[in-house]
């Protein structure tokens, strides 16, 4: 019988399973790396042991150092989480070895399905139908460019091992091949330790649906319902919902079945995946994932069943608690992934310190590993929680994932907070006609989707908080003066009016508002001018950290946070986050006019595509990072010289650091 769990993961995985173990009286303990000495998972877990190095081959990939902290607090079985080592055959056998149990698939059931190639060929052989293709994984890029100039475009290339959309690339135009070949090896390489790629026929209006399996590991095995996954970016999930909303009834049924069939066929032992993409009314098999999923919640919400608890007990019994007419679905359910991500640039992900994060009026399923003052680090994942909202039907679960995110704050890092409300209202989202490649092209149609309007009461809010705070900053000089040197107000008689010159400038995007203040009424308001909008308002800290503002007749409470430089807000009318420039202050140039090549983000060097002479291209890459598990091209900005190089492979390099110089030709 299990007694201690050590749980070989991080995040909100980690303190989702540590909930469940002690909800049926299990210890717990976990593992950190260096980077994590301080995160959620170790303060909430309470027990942890240090692996290694920041680097997850360093910690979270160190199977030697994952058993010795088994063993250094008691566990009698490891629990993988996602990701990590979770598919690892070789880490279930050393486990085996060890005498500890795997949460999870026998080390020969994942390495017959646990690789996209050899699942196929299991998948084939069982009658399930599979994407025509190649039937093996390559390692040779040459072979691999072989094949895709043999087929009809666009085709898929993407990694034998792992998920996530790491490893994954279309290729729609021959131009360039043997780079996207050699940038998706890479990319596989790194993030699962295995290059190999399969190529596959792409099929690009179809929608992703997975079924969760349990099995005994003796040939029994039941389904748990599908998930639709079809809402992704560059084959990444950001909404997913249970059960599949327009799926007919012979469709569901043929593709439930077929995933119990090749779960059974390969005496899968524990919790799976079985994934499928559906073209039109014809379903083909697409992966195995013999693990959990970043998204059981909606099935858990539509089930009522704790996976992680059916886990425990398939691992500890080696028998299923239950039979196939016990599952039965209720109502529906939708999960969205909040990423410390810029939607607004190409998904682009952020790092750095949290200042805020508060649920408490989501109303919905949080699942987070992060906290206020917490960091997200460019080493793993950048999503910051999952809200989960449970319904009698498929509409009014999505209002109240709306209402959850409405109310949700984030503050600190730009997030896909608003990008995932949007996403959430638009027609195909709502009657759920959408397909795999919907995010991308739309994203890909600059003023396609309208950005969202600015409330007026957010503008105020930001105004008169940059306000306070550069008058908190300088010293008293004068009652009038603390005035003056910010909003240009002179004193005057007649009827208090905002001052004839802007003394701000609000910018979001490509738009900006100067914004004019008034000196302050005895009741504290103040007169704005927000471009041709003249409101009165009055910010006041209320208990909790938060902010009340009062404006045109309205009360709103906010979070509010920000510098010299930038505001940033939530409230029930959404998040906002505005950068602040005094008026005539003055911008930074574009760098990039100058020639000089600067980093995204914060990362890692992984290539150097050029050398200090080398004529270059416009649009050429020059340097590839890699930051949070995804690669980042930097290319030169116009045809030209690379006149210097500022960095080497393998160097860690800041956000805005000069990289490279091109000089025009």
């Amino acid at each position: 019988m299990l007694k201690k769990i050590l749980i070989a993961n991080r995040g909100e995985i980690a303190c989702r399973i540590a909930r469940t173990c002690r909800k049926l009286g299990l210890s717990v303990a976990t593992v950190h790396s260096s980077a994590d000495r301080f995160a959620r998972h170790v303060r909430e877990i309470g027990e942890s042991v240090e692996i290694g190095g920041a680097a997850p081959s360093e910690s979270y990939l160190n199977i030697d150092a994952i058993i010795a902290a088994a063993r250094r607090v008691g566990a009698d079985a490891v629990h993988p989480g996602y990701g990590f080592v979770s598919e690892n055959a070789d880490f279930v056998r050393a486990l085996e070895a060890a005498g500890l149990t795997f949460i999870g698939p026998r080390a020969d059931t994942m390495e017959r399905v646990g690789g996209k190639a050899s699942a196929k060929r299991e998948a084939a052989r069982l009658g399930v139908p599979v994407i025509p293709g190649s039937e093996g994984g390559m390692s040779d890029p040459s072979e691999v460019s072989r094949l895709v100039r043999g087929m009809t475009l666009p085709v898929l290339l993407k990694a034998v091992a792992g998920g996530g959309g790491r490893g994954m690339a279309v290729v729609e135009t021959l131009e360039g091949l043997e780079a996207r070949i050699e940038s998706a090896m890479r990319e596989a390489e790194k993030a699962f330790g295995n290059g190999e790629l399969i190529v596959e026929r792409y099929l690009p209006q179809v929608r992703h649906l997975e079924v969760q399996v349990a099995g005994d590991g003796q040939g029994h095995a039941i389904h748990l319902f599908e998930r639709e996954c079809t809402l992704q970016r560059r084959h990444q999930k950001v909404i997913e919902e249970a059960p599949s909303a327009g799926l007919g009834p012979r469709l569901r049924e043929a593709i439930l079945a077929d995933a119990v069939k090749l779960a059974a066929g390969v005496n899968y032992r524990g919790l799976g995946t079985v994934e499928f993409v559906v073209a039109g009314d014809a379903h083909y098999f697409l992966e195995v994932n013999p693990r959990l999923q970043v998204e059981h919640p909606v099935t858990e919400e539509v089930t009522g069943l704790d996976l992680v608890a059916l886990q425990l007990r398939i691992a500890d019994t080696g028998c299923l608690p239950l039979a196939q007419a016990d599952v039965v679905c209720r109502g529906h359910a939708f999960e969205a992934r909040l990423c410390a991500e810029d939607a607004d640039a190409g998904f682009l992900p952020a790092m750095g310190r949290l200042d805020v994060v508060d649920f408490s009026r989501s109303g919905v399923r949080i699942e987070s590993g992060v906290d206020s003052g917490d960091e997200i680090s460019p080493h793993y994942d950048s999503m910051i929680a999952k809200l989960i909202a449970h319904g009698p039907d498929r509409e009014s679960a999505r209002r109240a994932l709306v209402a959850g995110l409405r109310e949700s704050t984030v503050i600190g890092l730009v997030t896909n907070l608003r990008f995932l409300h949007e996403l959430l209202e638009w027609p195909e989202t709502r009657d759920a006609s959408f397909h795999t490649r919907l995010i991308d092209e739309r994203h890909a149609q600059r003023g396609v989707v309208a950005p969202a309007a600015v409330p007026v009461e957010h503008l105020a809010a930001a105004a008169l908080y940059w306000l306070a705070q550069r008058r908190a900053e300088s010293p008293a000089l004068g009652c009038w003066t603390l005035w003056d040197g910010f909003t240009g107000w002179r004193l005057s008689s007649g009827p208090i009016q905002a001052a004839p010159q802007a003394a701000l400038v609000l910018k979001a995007g490509a738009a900006e508002w100067p914004v004019r203040f008034s000196a302050r009424a005895a009741d504290g308001a103040c007169t704005l001018a927000i471009g041709d909008e003249v409101t009165q308002a009055a910010l006041s800290p209320i208990p909790g950290g938060r902010r009340l503002l009062q404006c045109g007749g309205r009360a709103l409470e906010l979070t509010i946070q920000g510098d010299a430089q930038q505001v940033e807000l939530s409230s029930a009318l959404g998040s906002s986050v505005f950068t602040a420039e005094p008026y005539l202050g003055g911008a930074a140039g574009d760098a990039a006019s100058s020639g000089q090549l600067g980093a995204p983000m914060m990362g890692k060097v992984v290539a150097v595509k050029a050398a200090v002479g080398d004529s270059v291209a416009i649009g050429q890459t020059v340097i590839v990072l890699e930051s949070m598990k995804m690669e980042l091209h930097v290319t030169a900005p116009f045809e030209g010289s690379l006149s210097s190089l500022r960095c080497r492979v393998g160097d860690m390099v800041e956000r805005h650091q000069v990289l490279a110089e091109v000089r025009p030709v």
